[in-house]
């Protein structure tokens, strides 16, 4: 690998970060800068399903002024967003004029996959492969659990509950009454309390802290307890205690509005008005699952994404798989559904020949493969629910599964893949196909009529066809069907005559099926 920059963009609910990395040829990375910007993209409601035309503007010209950072830099770049953007009904719209804006292409990642990210940062800043670690990250919009061991996630969870969020619902006149921060403590512990139930059956070693909410209060209690100034203070590795947070606590809700907690030390002073708020998610937090001490840890998610980049471009799995972590998520909701693993594994062998026929043509890439991939294995987990449908089931299961290593355009995808393995072709009527953009409707049609002849190929789900050979030529696909010995595949080239058609619509040749 040739050295590089790599950017990653962080879209957060309350703040934007950049950081840039430069990788030598041996892989190993060096930050060479970093940019904050406080954009406020949720504070237009506590529900967070709007993003407003104020702070769709102030995120365009933050990100417009990342990019051209980025581009002074000669950096690729990564951008992901969180908890504002994957709720926002008007989010498609913020992708595509940031796009059409800055040329940044924007991926929504699920709470689930925004802990793992989280987690492969932290394991750069923090000497914790080897243990057992719980890392809590408190957000703007959603606060992140995770329980991870030696890279592999145990456990994750996301709950929509975060400092901008709290700070909307209960404190948006920047007054702190009493009787609103009883509230909120009681409305932050029922939140928490589903988390709380899942986590207490675990076993770990230490608890890592990551983000401004975490962070910002260690900074504050280093000041109180050294009495020094933090501002030259690196609290990667720093831990504080459960007695030290309740302190500093007791010191922020002695303020009864903005003004007064400005003369705080250590406190950011773009985090001001929603430090209360963070406060009190995390003292719930300590309280409800008993933790005595935390470690922070900085490196968070946008760290976590420039590892991830490197581990997508240079990946290498015997087999040709999904590189791990998606591999593993996608067995996992496999086996859950009960999936006909022998008929799914022989799919995948014939969609990867059809796919490798077409793909210098058609510039199909190593993502598409790994997508086609996915669908093939999960196409018929539909089943579970029942069989009439299935498809539309296996849409529906994918769709609101949490793939870790997945981001939200690529969940979407694969559950249309899957959704059109049978039955209909992909209309614009059908609501998960419209919303598609056109690059990916073309993908889902082509990759949707691969997965169709191979899966038509083993129509009888038990193996008569063992093999096939595929030729390319001038205007037709030749598939020669090698059967097993003393079998009849009249079933199974029917099958895959019946699903040709789309493959022929999207690709432009004629399908000829022979053994």
């Amino acid at each position: 690998m040739s050295e590089k920059n790599l950017a990653a963009i962080d879209i957060g609910t309350n703040s934007f970060h950049l950081v840039i990395a430069k990788v030598n040829e041996k892989g190993l990375v060096k930050v060479i800068t970093r940019e904050k910007e406080v954009v406020r993209l949720g504070k237009s409601s506590t529900d967070m399903k709007y993003i407003s035309e104020e702070a769709m503007s102030r995120a365009l010209a933050t990100l417009k002024r990342f990019k051209l950072i980025c581009d002074s830099c000669d950096a690729q770049i990564r951008a992901v967003a969180t908890s504002a953007t994957r709720e926002a009904l008007n989010k498609y719209e913020f992708i595509e004029r940031t796009y059409e804006k800055t040329g940044i292409e924007i991926e929504v990642v699920s709470g689930f996959e925004e802990a793992r990210l989280i987690y492969l940062g932290i394991l750069q800043a923090l000497s914790v492969f080897d243990k057992r670690i719980l890392l809590i990250d408190v957000g703007g919009g959603s606060s992140e659990f995770l329980i991870g061991e030696k890279g592999n996630v145990i456990f994750a969870n996301s709950i929509k509950i975060g400092a901008v969020r709290l700070n909307e619902k209960y404190f948006k006149n920047g007054k702190f009454k009493k009787s609103d921060i009883d509230d909120a403590r009681l409305f932050a512990k029922s939140m928490i309390n589903p988390v709380l139930r899942e986590v207490k059956d675990f076993k770990y070693d230490v608890v890592v802290g990551t983000s401004g909410t975490i962070t910002n209060l260690g900074t504050m209690i280093f000041a109180e307890e050294n009495k020094s100034d933090p501002s030259e203070f690196n609290f990667n590795n720093y831990s504080f205690t459960s007695e030290s947070l309740t302190k500093i606590i007791k010191k922020i809700f002695k303020a009864e509005n903005v003004s007064q907690l400005k003369n705080i030390e250590g406190l950011d002073e773009d985090r001001t008005d929603i430090i209360t708020s963070g406060a009190i998610i995390l003292e719930q937090i300590f309280f409800e699952l008993n933790i005595k001490e935390i470690t922070l840890s900085n490196f968070a998610l946008r760290e976590g994404i420039i590892f991830d980049t490197l581990n997508k471009e240079n990946y290498s799995v015997p087999g040709d798989n999904l590189n791990d972590v998606r591999y593993k998520s996608i067995i996992q909701l496999a086996e859950n559904c009960n999936y006909d693993k022998a008929h799914s594994d022989r799919v995948v062998k014939f969609a990867y020949k059809i796919f490798e026929s077409v793909a210098d043509k058609f510039e199909l890439n190593t993502g598409d493969k790994e997508q086609l991939q996915a669908a093939s294995l999960l196409h018929d987990i539909g089943h579970s629910i029942s069989h009439s449908m299935h498809h539309r089931h296996s849409y529906y299961l994918i769709r609101n599964s949490e793939l870790l290593g997945f981001n939200d355009e690529e969940i979407e995808l694969i559950a249309n893949i899957a959704r059109y393995h049978r039955k209909s072709h992909p209309k614009l009527k059908h609501e998960s196909f419209n919303k598609l953009s056109g690059k990916n409707k073309d993908k889902v049609r082509k990759l949707a009529g691969i997965l169709r002849i191979a899966d038509g190929l083993d129509r009888g789900h038990n193996g008569v066809i063992e093999d096939i050979e595929i030729s390319l030529n001038k205007d037709e696909l030749v598939i020669k069907a090698k059967p097993t010995d003393g079998s009849d595949p009249t079933l199974e080239i029917w099958g895959a005559n019946t699903r040709k058609e789309l493959f022929e619509e999207s690709f432009g040749y004629k399908v000829r099926i022979e053994i």
